[in-house]
């Protein structure tokens, strides 16, 4: 009970401090990973409990899965119909050529590292974390069409990698049965077909039926708020049990509901919001506790390169050709590229490379736990003094000429954690 009795008072305390620390640029990410490693094994030795590989990735998986759930029932869809153009071209042209360029860079800097680790590890890394991003995605200095490119882009690639990291795992443990092309189409039919279909099932009907039971005067205000988290979990859980992808279904999921319900307001989300921030913030905590003294001693200057690589060019040149042509400026192709976090996502593709004893794993996921933590302080460091630089750049666009494309209208909701009109009761 030790360890229940850390966190919860790490919890607390963090609870007491979160507006002068979120005031000084401090996120709760990184909070959490500060505290853990003072008070894990490598510190104060308080939070010791042997990490069970299972459980752990739950915790993970069900804080990505509120957060995505409640992060896609803000979105408009009509508004996203007509600005998916961006979106589109991070996750077709973008995604890809992130896992291939950190395929490449991964055999470079890793030389003793085979073709199907490499391609594990390229996997792992290649999605954006909706959470750690979000202090960009919610300040209204950035324009509204960056902030929903960089939304929807968290909120699929994860679930997009999937297939891609299962047909890499399988390589690596030699039990791919057929062509690699093979597998990947099998695997991305399953993933995003049973995914997407899960997602709008739950979300739909899940939506209709809040919206009837809620005209009728059926629901009381707690229980409106346990039937989200509900539904969230649904969406995710149907995915998995389907055989598709619990990240894509639980966005899906929110989206469906957000337009089945038209109830988008914390007092409907709240709840599951709020219930995805405390898992994530257990994830973190149990991240700088466990995860980073577990790798420490394996930490080596290839690894802090790759780090570094998959932060900058393996993400930001991807950006930089699936905009070409889209009428991005530079700054925002900067920008976009920089802001995209590595976080709950690959540590979910860590502890399961781990759990299935993929050959290199130790290098794997020193790798991987190293580029999420400098991610968690590089981003949310930078965060607060790059919005600036980048509205000030923005702003100063000469209204007489052309608008710019950043400028094209993208409607969109309330941000998380924040009441919006109506949110009352």
């Amino acid at each position: 009970m030790e360890g229940v009795l850390t966190v919860a008072v790490v919890l607390a305390a963090y609870a007491a401090l979160s507006g002068p620390l979120d005031r000084r640029g401090v996120t709760s990410a990184m909070a959490f990973v500060a505290v853990g490693a003072v008070v894990g094994t490598a510190g104060l030795d308080w939070l010791t409990e042997p990490v069970d590989g299972a459980a752990a990735e739950r915790v993970t998986e069900l804080a990505l899965a509120f957060l995505l759930f409640t992060d896609a029932a803000r979105i408009d869809l009509r508004s996203l119909r007509r600005s998916l153009a961006w979106p589109s071209r991070l996750l077709l042209v973008g995604l890809p050529l992130t896992m291939v360029l950190g395929l490449l860079a991964a055999l470079l800097v890793f030389p003793q590292l085979p073709l199907a680790s490499a391609f594990v590890l390229a996997t792992m890394l290649c999605s954006t974390d909706a959470a750690l991003g979000q202090r960009v995605v919610e300040d209204e200095a950035v324009p509204a069409r960056v902030r929903q490119a960089l939304d929807v882009e968290s909120g699929l690639n994860d679930g997009l990698a999937v297939p891609f990291f299962l047909v890499a795992v399988d390589l690596a443990l030699a039990t791919l049965h057929g062509g690699v092309g093979g597998a990947v189409l099998h695997n991305v039919a399953d993933q995003i077909g049973w995914g997407v279909a899960a997602g709008v099932g739950v979300g739909a009907v899940g939506g209709a039926l809040l919206r009837l039971a809620d005209g009728r005067g059926w629901l009381t205000p707690q229980w409106r708020q346990l039937c989200v988290l509900a539904l969230a979990a649904a969406a995710y859980a149907a995915a998995v049990v389907l055989g598709g992808s619990g990240f894509i279904g639980a966005f899906v999921g929110g989206l469906a509901f957000g337009a089945a319900s038209r109830q988008r307001g914390l007092r409907t989300t709240y709840l599951a919001e709020e219930v995805g921030s405390v898992l994530a913030a257990v994830t973190w905590l149990g991240f700088g506790a466990l995860a980073l003294s577990a790798v420490w001693s394996d930490i080596t200057w290839r690894v802090v390169v790759y780090a570094l690589l998959s932060l900058t060019v393996i993400r930001m040149l991807p950006v930089a050709v699936a905009l070409l042509g889209s009428g991005a400026r530079w700054p925002t192709v900067a920008f976009m590229g920089w802001f995209g976090p590595r976080g709950l996502a690959s540590v979910v593709f860590g502890l399961l490379a781990l759990e299935e004893g993929v050959p290199d794993a130790d290098t794997l996921l020193t790798t991987v736990v190293v580029t999420v933590g400098l991610s968690v302080f590089l981003h949310g460091l930078t965060a607060t003094p790059l919005v600036a630089v980048y509205h000030r750049w923005y702003a100063a666009q000469p209204a007489t000429e052309s608008p710019v494309a950043e400028a094209a209208p993208t409607p969109l909701t309330r941000t998380r954690g924040r009441p919006g009109p109506g949110d009352a009761g």
